[in-house]
């Protein structure tokens, strides 16, 4: 099943919020997945095991730095951008 996923990564007890955010997208990278950096949220789209496996491997990364808030909105019905 292909889907869409929106997610906003928020590390806490750090001034340094760039360093963890970046270190965790760093996962996407190494996984290939094409991803739309946004202000506010990251946007990824796929076969949905590679997605929420993409989002595991990023909340474990940022976790690794600290303390973190991972929320997503995945959806089966929204246009998967190609």
């Amino acid at each position: 099943m292909q889907v869409a996923c929106q997610f906003s990564l928020y590390p806490l007890g750090t001034t340094d919020l760039g360093d963890v955010i970046y270190k965790a997208l760093d996962e996407l990278k190494k996984k290939g997945v094409k991803y739309d950096l946004g202000g506010m949220s990251t946007t990824i789209s796929g076969d949905a095991d590679i997605v929420f496996s993409c989002l595991k491997d990023v909340f474990d990364a940022a976790a690794k730095q600290g303390g973190v808030v991972l929320t997503t909105t995945v959806s089966n019905a929204c246009k998967i951008k190609e």
